[in-house]
């Protein structure tokens, strides 16, 4: 048998083999989806660092997602001061 000829019971209609002009066509994840891939600036990095109890505590207090707010606060005060 030739290793060049499809299998007939694995052609599949609906899903046709890719051509050169269907991959130059493609778009990427992050062109059909933006919302759902983030950009590399605002990828997160994990790191250790100590801050007091209360500055943790009062963000812990205000419910979930406190490393959220967090980070935003930081961010905020990076807009408000150049370095």
């Amino acid at each position: 048998m030739n290793s060049k000829k499809p299998n007939p019971e694995l052609i599949d209609d609906e899903n046709p083999e890719w051509t050169a002009a269907m991959f130059s066509e493609a778009k990427t994840a992050a062109e059909l989806f933006p919302h759902l891939i983030k950009p590399e600036s605002s990828q997160k990095v994990t790191t250790t660092i100590e801050y007091d109890t209360d500055i943790v505590s009062a963000f812990r207090a205000a419910g979930s997602n406190w490393q959220v707010r967090m980070n935003e606060a930081l961010r905020e005060w990076l807009r408000e001061h150049a370095l």
